[in-house]
């Protein structure tokens, strides 16, 4: 069967509306000679000039990767690329321009601005291309097994008769790709055709990785190395990242630490109290650690019972133990701040499953098999389920938590990770799933 990356599939129809070469080529004529050519006949300046060169240099660097960043990051579900077309050039095309600093040669300044308004502009226009594009593709699904529900919606054309799909594949009439449930029993005939539609270069999908790719969750049945590649997530990738979030601590400390002496003092005005809460929460590898945060509620005394403990360990909508500045703390998530310093002495990640108080964890665990399976990365100040669901404290939204949970498990990479810290600046600016 056919093993291309199970994202492809999401995006096979655009990919042939635009292709990469396409784009490349939008993007070497749009964003650099066009702008290019009109700098030097505004300025006088030939672009062969040295100082046109090195910078066309940068530029030309800075195209190829924001193609390639958005490129990339269109793979994945719940990806609303066009929304962040904007911070991806502002990043890149900065830090490129910083990087000058440090390789101390002269750039024009005009005719750099020139050309990254121009990539900004092929960006978007690049962008909503792909976006809306409606390419005749024709996907074919085996309506026998478990096909899954999301798949009856998806669009795809149900083909139950193995004679239809045996002419399907003999005309070449099936110009997407195959989806059926593969681990199902099928008769000799349906294997034989749907190894014939792989022969003839016909993707060939089983439903769960196509699930996946469309809702960016992972479905909980058993633990099985089929439905998640591997029990032990991408070793290397978590080596490196380990490296980066110490590396992001450090460059971000003056920040954080003019940023948390005035949100410290603002606590202190607003309520009386401690200005950092402590409380114990269960983390890597499920160990218990003790995770600190900017207090948002009022100092309260809670009864030594497991039940009030867990009652306390639940934020609730319209939560009145939540002070002024403390609503807007949420709201903003920058309460998490402090945060730093569990990720500088190892308790935590900027990015991973978020990690629950341990009276919640501890209910979980008796509730929802494989919970205790998120432990095994490092959980995060920001992740997967928190830029798509929100705050969540009912065990049926833990469930789709988990789920949530187990894609970024599954697909632990540096562009999921790039992905989830886009989608955290757009959950801050609209303060949503706060409590």
């Amino acid at each position: 069967m056919n093993r291309r990356p199970p994202m492809a599939l999401a995006t096979a129809a655009r990919a042939q509306v635009m292709r990469p070469s396409r784009q490349i080529a939008a993007y070497l004529l749009g964003g650099i000679l066009v702008p290019s050519l009109i700098w030097s006949f505004f300025r006088g300046i030939g672009i062969d000039a040295p100082i046109a060169l090195i910078t066309l240099a940068h530029i030309f660097v800075a195209n190829l990767l924001v193609w390639y960043t958005l490129n990339r990051l269109r793979t994945y579900a719940r990806a609303r690329l066009l929304s962040y077309v904007l911070p991806v050039n502002l990043l890149i095309l900065g830090v490129i321009f910083s990087s000058n600093a440090l390789l101390r040669e002269s750039l024009s300044y005009s005719l750099y601005l020139a050309c990254a308004a121009a990539t900004l502009f092929v960006s978007y226009v690049v962008t909503t291309r792909v976006r809306h594009a409606n390419p005749k593709l024709r996907h074919v699904i085996i309506p026998i097994g478990d096909i899954g529900k999301v798949l009856k919606s998806a669009g795809f054309q149900e083909v139950s008769d193995a004679d239809s799909l045996e002419g399907l594949i003999k005309d070449g009439k099936i110009t997407g790709s195959i989806v059926a449930d593969l681990h199902h029993d099928h008769t000799p005939e349906w294997e034989r055709l749907l190894a014939a539609a792989a022969l003839k270069g016909v993707p060939v999908y089983h439903y769960r990785l196509i699930e996946e790719a469309l809702t960016g969750e992972v479905r909980i049945n058993h633990l099985r190395e089929n439905d998640l590649g591997s029990l032990i997530p991408n070793t290397a990738y978590r080596t490196a990242k380990r490296v980066f979030d110490v590396a992001m601590v450090v460059l971000l400390s003056p920040l954080l630490l003019i940023g948390g002496i005035a949100i410290a003092a603002l606590i202190k005005l607003d309520s009386k109290g401690n200005v950092f809460f402590f409380q114990e929460r269960i983390g890597y590898r499920g160990e218990e650690f003790r995770m600190v945060k900017f207090r948002t509620m009022r100092d309260r005394k809670i009864a030594d019972t497991t039940d009030a403990r867990r009652d306390d360990a639940i934020t609730k909508d319209g939560d009145q133990r939540i002070t002024r500045i403390g609503s807007f703390l949420r709201k903003t998530r920058m309460d998490e701040l402090p945060q730093a310093w569990n990720v500088l002495i190892g308790d935590m990640s900027w990015i991973g499953p978020r990690p629950e108080a341990r009276q919640l964890a501890e209910w979980y665990e008796g509730e929802i098999p494989f919970y205790t399976y998120r432990h095994i990365v490092r959980p995060g100040i920001t992740g997967w389920a928190q830029v798509n669901q929100g705050h969540v404290a009912d065990l049926a939204s833990i469930q789709q938590k988990l789920r949530f949970d187990f894609f970024y498990v599954k697909n632990l990479s540096l562009w999921l990770d790039i992905l989830i810290g886009l989608k955290t600046v757009r959950v801050i600016i609209g303060g949503i799933g706060a409590k």
